[in-house]
């Protein structure tokens, strides 16, 4: 029986918004970290968020005046606070990830949202030693229920010689040098048409 995938929650920042959507974006995640026990050290300081968000604040004030090159300072103190709640969201994951059982508590506790999603534990594509010298069983990961693979090998990752077709996500080639490094790999082909192919896997042959 394998293992259940574990879940990685992971952040939610969402930053393209209007410049006065931001500010309060800024504003509502600095009031939920401070004094918030789960982030004893932000990075970057919280005062120094609320710092960049008053100054961006006042350059936008300028810059809806039209005044020449109040427009260019604005952007720049916009890059200046995307860095900061960039970087602050790399902190809150950092503290999450700590604490999986946790995590997505932390998180929204610091103003943000979460997203999980599932860490692959299958490769795409696995190639082990065959039966007879000479032969390698290849492995891919299914696409869906009803689909067909492709298959192709190499011995320099240049040049492809392709393989049967197969309905199953499974082949075994036969026939190949035995102690040379041979690189496989596959590509699915459903209903939605062509898959791109995997990335290579190698094994020596035996």
């Amino acid at each position: 029986m394998s293992n259940p995938k574990p879940h990685v929650i992971l952040v939610v920042l969402k930053l393209n918004l209007s410049v006065h959507d931001l500010f309060a974006l800024a504003k509502t995640i600095v009031a939920a970290m401070t004094g918030n026990s789960n982030f004893p050290t932000p990075n970057p300081a919280l005062a120094t968020i609320t710092s960049d968000v008053t100054a961006a604040d006042a350059a936008e004030t300028v810059a809806l005046t039209k005044v020449k090159g109040a427009v260019a300072v604005r952007n720049a103190k916009m890059v200046v606070l995307l860095n900061d709640l960039k970087t602050l969201k790399a902190y809150v994951q950092a503290v999450a990830n700590a604490d999986a059982d946790n995590a997505a508590a932390i998180i929204l506790s610091a103003g943000m949202s979460v997203r999980k999603s599932t860490t692959r534990n299958k490769q795409d594509i696995a190639a082990q030693p065959g039966v007879v010298s000479g032969s390698v069983h290849v492995v891919a990961k299914a696409a869906a229920p009803r689909a067909s693979y492709n298959w192709q090998y190499s011995t320099d990752q240049k040049t492809w010689t392709n393989l049967p077709t197969t309905l199953q996500a499974k082949t075994t080639v036969s026939n190949l040098p035995v102690g040379a490094t041979v690189y496989f790999r596959s590509s699915a082909v459903t209903k939605a048409g062509a898959a791109d192919w995997t990335d290579p896997t190698s094994i020596v042959v035996q």
